[in-house]
Parts: structure tokens; C-alpha cells; sequence
């Protein structure tokens, strides 16, 4: 039996000792887990130093970029989110064990469908140390166990931080196999392979991370490729809100996958508005590229857009001059990722029309595209996002881990009754 397999196997087994624990204890082992992060916070930043070392010649050599590295580094006030993280999904719903809908099929004959675990989880992901502690939590509170593939940039801290969450699940006398950890690209082949014991994929990382795990499994896969987000400026919009919008978008966390990478601008209000965002934008180093008409009104400092669909992840963003809301909604299918689309207007009518035209995950007005996070929408954490259409959509926190099961209470009776005269009540309770 191979080492993964191995470790699959353990996991399942452990999925079904979450699965019976109530929610309380579930909640304590959470508890001693935040504590546990605090408590080993020397262990943790040394694992990320040399991590951080290492990424930093992996960067020089051009293997890395520069956001990877910024993800990738851990100091205090990370780690103190990290472990408040862990104790806002403590504090949440239970999602297990919820009576999702009751009905009386007959006098006697319950028919029930209840929130329960999905089982196993496989998460692969790249070079983020809270990535770790959130999927953590949020698979213990949901009854699952989790099996995580770090990057190889993050794989010290990674293997850190797990040491001391398995550390403290051995405390609270739960099988270790709840979290597990498996390194390099044979071992996530392998894990793709074992549908027999993997319920559900979860993949955070770059577009082509996300497509190879699509195209090289049965398991159901669950994640977003990109995150080809739009702010769309009206002719009705308030300057000063559209101005503080796009740059919080942009500008507050780059990186991200919920940050702008293009703003869409009505063309009555081009030339007066463009200026003005354009200077906000420069002030805070953020190179602008812009369609012809974009360019027209900035003059030659701004660049040509070479591809619509590019996510930058950097201080980098694209402008588009488009006559109406109808062309702003025709660009957005047509190059965005279904991830996190705004309108900035006080048009209730055109505003209406956008969110409801808008086919993404999240579709806002008069917000930021950064407010499209599990943390920020009252989920506790997030294990990513979900640009599917099908079992979870946009950020995936405890319901997403979850499925349902059917469970009937009866008194004796037996199909072949409704044959001979038994009716059905079929009563919702």
C-alpha cells in the first residue's frame, strides 16, 4: 500500500469519529487549537524564515513572483488572526445534524433530511501559511477530515502548523488522521486517483493549478481557475464613492483573487472621471492599461491591454471605456471569471438590471470587489471560492463542506402497503 493511500485510509476513518462528535466537542478542540498556534509561535516563525528565505532566491531566479513571496510570509499579527480565525468558526452554527426539511409521509413515517459531513477533503494549495489553519477549522467543524498538499514554497510552515493542530487533536482524543499533510506532485496524482476514499477537491491556486486538478480526476472538484473581477463605474455614480471603490478593489490587497482587475467606465462621464481615478490609481504606484479610447483621454503613459482575461494580481489594472451598462454586462461574460463583479451607480434601475444580469458568484453595488471572502460574509473562514454553479458558489465556508442524508423513522410499515390502498400524506412539517 502506498504512503497516501495510507494516509487516505486513515482519513476516512478518522471522518467518521468527527462525524459522531457533537458540536461541543467539536468546538473544544478548535479552542485548544487557537491556543496551540499561540502557544508555538517561535516553532511557527522559525519553519516560515526559512521558507521565506527560500522563496526569496526562488524569486531572484524568477521562479516565484513577488505576490507569491507576500503571501507567503507569517509575522504576529497574521498569526493572531490565524488563531482568532480558528475561534470565529468555534463560534459559528453548528452545521451538523440540522433538520434541513421534515415531512410525514404517513402517520407514523417521518421522512427527514439532515446536514451532515462530506467526509474526506483533499486541498491543494499554494503559498499561503493561513490557508492551513482555515481549512483546518472549518473541516473539523464540519465533520470532515482533510488531507492538505502545501506549495513547496510553504511546505515547512506547512508542515509546523499541522504538527501542532495534530498535536492538538491527540489532547482532546481525536484520531490525528483528522489533518494530514502530503508533499510533491506524485503524491497529489495519487490523491486524485483514490476516489474510493476522497469526497470533494478543493484546489487554491493559480488557473493553471485549478485546470490540471479538473482534467485529472473523477472526484468532485470544487475552486475557481481565476479571478478576473470588474467594477463597473456608471454615468449615474457618485465620483468620490466610484473613486474610493476602484481603489480599495485595486489597491488594498493586490494579490488577491476578489481584487479588481478592470474597471469599466461609462463613456458620458470618461473624460472627467478617468483623470481622477487615474491619478488615485498612480499615486499608489498602480500601472494603468487601457483600451484606445482609455488612452485617447490619459494620454500615451498608459499602456495598451493585451488581454482582457489577464489576471495581474499585482498593482496592475485595465480600463475599459464602454457606452452603457448593456456593453459593461456583454464585456463581463464575455472576459470575466464569474467570480466578483460591482456596479458603482445611483440608478436603481440600471443598478437592478446589472445585478440581475450579471451571471458571477458575487454581484454587488456601491461595494468593493474585496468583500467577496468567507471571513467577511460571517463564514469564520473560507476553504476558497467556488465559481461553480453546482453544491457551493462563491465563498465556500461550513455549508459547502456539508451534503445532507435522508432519514426515515417509521413504525413498521412496508412499501407494498401503498399498493393495496395506503395513500400517501406527504405533509411538510
Amino acid at each position: 500500500m502506498s504512503a497516501v493511500r495510507e494516509i487516505a485510509e486513515g482519513a476516512k476513518r478518522a471522518s467518521r469519529t468527527l462525524a459522531s462528535l457533537t458540536g461541543e466537542q467539536r468546538n473544544e478542540v478548535l479552542a485548544v487549537m487557537a491556543e496551540a498556534l499561540e502557544k508555538n509561535a517561535t516553532a511557527i516563525y522559525a519553519a516560515n524564515k526559512e521558507d521565506v528565505d527560500t522563496a526569496s532566491v526562488m524569486l531572484a531566479s524568477g521562479e516565484i513572483s513577488d505576490s507569491t513571496l507576500e503571501r507567503l510570509k507569517l509575522n504576529s499579527t497574521k498569526l493572531e488572526e490565524m488563531a482568532r480565525s480558528v475561534r470565529s468558526v468555534a463560534a459559528l452554527a453548528d452545521p451538523i445534524g440540522r433538520v434541513l426539511d421534515r415531512t410525514q409521509l404517513d402517520d407514523g413515517l417521518i421522512l427527514e433530511r439532515l446536514s451532515c459531513p462530506l467526509g474526506v477533503l483533499a486541498v491543494i494549495f499554494e503559498a499561503r501559511p493561513d490557508a492551513v489553519t482555515q481549512i483546518a477549522a472549518l473541516a473539523l467543524k464540519s465533520g470532515n477530515a482533510v488531507i492538505m498538499k502545501p506549495g513547496k514554497e510553504v511546505e515547512l510552515t506547512a508542515k509546523v502548523l499541522v504538527d501542532v493542530l495534530r498535536c492538538a487533536l491527540k489532547e482532546c482524543g481525536i484520531a490525528e488522521n483528522a489533518i494530514s499533510l502530503v508533499f510533491g506532485r506524485e503524491a497529489v496524482q495519487e490523491l486524485l486517483a483514490l476516489g474510493d476514499l476522497v469526497d470533494l477537491v478543493i484546489p487554491r491556486g493559480s488557473r493553471q493549478l485549478v485546470e490540471h486538478i479538473q482534467a485529472n480526476t473523477r472526484i468532485p472538484v470544487l475552486g475557481h481557475a481565476e479571478g478576473i473581477c470588474h467594477v463597473y463605474v456608471d454615468k449615474a455614480a457618485d465620483f468620490e464613492m466610484a473613486l474610493k471603490i476602484v481603489d480599495d478593489a485595486k489597491t488594498d490587497y493586490p494579490s488577491a483573487c476578489n481584487a479588481a482587475e478592470t474597471v469599466l467606465v461609462h463613456e458620458a462621464i470618461a473624460r472627467e472621471f478617468l483623470p481622477e481615478m487615474a491619478e488615485r490609481l498612480q499615486a499608489k504606484n498602480v500601472r494603468v492599461r487601457g483600451c484606445e479610447k482609455t488612452q485617447a483621454i490619459l494620454g500615451i503613459a498608459v499602456a495598451n491591454v493585451e488581454n482582457w482575461h489577464h489576471e495581474y494580481s499585482d498593482l496592475e489594472l485595465a480600463i475599459r471605456v464602454v457606452k452603457d451598462v448593456a456593453e459593461a454586462i456583454d464585456h463581463i461574460h464575455r472576459y470575466g471569471s464569474s467570480h466578483t463583479e460591482t456596479i458603482v451607480t445611483n440608478d436603481a434601475e440600471v443598478a437592478t438590471r446589472f445585478l440581475n444580469e450579471v451571471d458571477s458568484a458575487g454581484v454587488y453595488h456601491n461595494a468593493s470587489t474585496r468583500f467577496a471572502d468567507g471571513y467577511r460574509y460571517g463564514f469564520g473562514a473560507e476553504v476558497g471560492i467556488s465559481t461553480s454553479k453546482l453544491h457551493a458558489r462563491g465563498p465556500v465556508g461550513l455549508e459547502g463542506l456539508t451534503t445532507y442524508k435522508y432519514v426515515l423513522h417509521g413504525k413498521g410499515q412496508v412499501a407494498s402497503d401503498y399498493r393495496h390502498g395506503r395513500t400517501f400524506q406527504h405533509k411538510k412539517l
